[in-house]
């Protein structure tokens, strides 16, 4: 019985938790970390995708300025620098990822055009936008996902702003709620690690 009532009451706080996060919950997962304005700012790469089904825009304050990040940033990539994430989960999909604890210099003569992978038959991500010490931006091959990291100088410290753009235009119904309620809460799991990874990558490699 005791089992029973165990496994009734998750159930039942999984069922108000789903019920709950387009309401509650969902401004807050695809805009952690982010102020109102960062939120609703004009980053570069929007252009690129217009009316995404998807929008994130997540930040963190590094202690450190642009320059320190950069290297970090230009160097990520499958069979690269990683992605400063959870890898062991990412290596269960097969996508090669991992994370470098040093900066790898023969990954930092990046050029537009170039392609980041994400694993074998992942994604090919090209660059779009190289702004050194600001903004680099990557669109995948199919055009569908724009993926921008921004750095914005403030006093003492840099802001990180990373703002994915996604576009499923033929997803069906059930693909749409998946989407919502599975992979926008993964996503901000793995967002959030890779923001705290090169935090504390970049502020401790001086």
């Amino acid at each position: 019985m005791r089992t029973t009532r165990i496994v009734g009451l998750a159930a039942g706080v999984t069922a108000a938790a789903v019920a709950s996060y387009p309401l509650l919950w969902r401004e807050w997962c695809q805009t952690w970390g982010a102020t109102d304005e960062e939120a609703q700012a004009t980053l570069p790469g929007d252009d690129l995708l217009l009316r995404p089904d998807l929008l994130t825009t997540r930040a963190i304050t590094v202690e450190t300025p642009p320059s320190r990040i950069w290297p970090w940033l230009v160097q990520m990539g499958s069979g690269r620098g990683g992605a400063y994430t959870y890898d062991w989960l990412e290596n269960l999909f097969g996508l090669n990822m991992h994370s470098a604890d040093e900066i790898l210099p023969q990954f930092q003569d990046l050029h537009i055009g170039d392609v980041l992978p994400v694993g074998d038959g992942g994604p090919k991500l090209l660059v779009e936008v190289l702004e050194p010490d600001h903004a680099l931006v990557l669109r995948s091959d199919d055009g569908r996902w724009v993926w921008a990291f921004v750095l914005q100088e403030i006093p003492g410290a840099t802001r990180l702003i990373s703002r994915n753009r996604i576009a499923v235009p033929d997803a069906s119904p059930f693909v749409r709620w998946f989407n919502q309620l599975v992979m926008e809460p993964g996503s901000l799991v793995m967002e959030q690690k890779m923001l705290r990874g090169i935090k504390e990558r970049a502020e401790w490699y001086l």
